[in-house]
């Protein structure tokens, strides 16, 4: 089944070149205009992954993205910003987004980005995919955002279930921080490998019995991480 992308762009040209763009190569699309209707047609649940440009009528980019991943949404997104943004950049992957492209761009060169992102989304491989797991006291669904220890609630976010998710698709396998930086957060070369530390650290508060002595989310030294369940 083809993948179905959201373009939500207001600027005429480029939203027809890339709705043409991406029907060609076999996608289904959706275009939205302004920020305020692209974030209504997100929350369809319809898409696979959203193109989401930041300069937008009515809501940016950036509010849509932030309200999105509020919300609970991992629906894939990439941004479009223009040159010189790099402060938007920076916000946008602050905000959740999974990726970035500026203008003036080529069109390959997002095909790429997107074919990459659902690569890692997983999709047409879903009986591969990892919908639950259960380790020690912890159980986890991943489909309904649900996760308990000890029969309590945790609550995790969009991203700490990403990370976690991405572990137990790989469990004892000894994880990079770049590895993780590509298949969490979607960047190629900003080298925040502490980002990743941060967020082990306060996934490791929610599931671990005692996170100075992490069980299950183990600190390679020097390389990485890897997961025990």
């Amino acid at each position: 089944m083809s993948a179905k992308v959201l373009v939500v762009e207001d600027d005429e040209a480029m939203a027809v070149a890339l709705r043409d763009g991406f029907a060609y190569e076999g996608y289904e699309v959706q275009l939205a205009r302004d920020g305020e209707a692209g974030l209504a047609m997100a929350r369809e649940g319809s898409s696979d992954l959203m193109i989401l440009d930041v300069m937008l009528p009515k809501m940016t980019g950036l509010e849509v993205c932030k309200t999105l991943r509020g919300e609970g949404s991992e629906l894939p997104i990439i941004m479009l910003t223009a040159r010189g943004q790099e402060i938007d950049k920076v916000l946008g992957l602050k905000l959740g987004a999974d990726d970035y492209v500026t203008k003036p761009f080529s069109f390959m060169e997002l095909m790429a980005r997107v074919e990459a992102i659902l690569r890692r989304c997983g999709h047409g491989t879903e009986e591969s995919r990892c919908s639950s797991i259960s380790f020690a006291d912890v159980e986890v669904d991943f489909d309904h955002h649900e996760t308990t220890k000890r029969g309590e609630p945790v609550d995790l976010s969009p991203r700490e279930y990403r990370l976690l998710h991405f572990f137990a698709e790989h469990p004892g396998e000894v994880i990079t921080r770049e590895q993780l930086l590509d298949a969490v957060w979607g960047y190629d070369t900003i080298p925040f490998t502490r980002t990743v530390d941060t967020h082990i650290a306060k996934l490791r508060k929610k599931i671990e019995d005692d996170p100075s002595d992490p069980k299950h989310l183990i600190t390679v030294h020097r390389v990485g991480y890897k997961f025990v369940g």
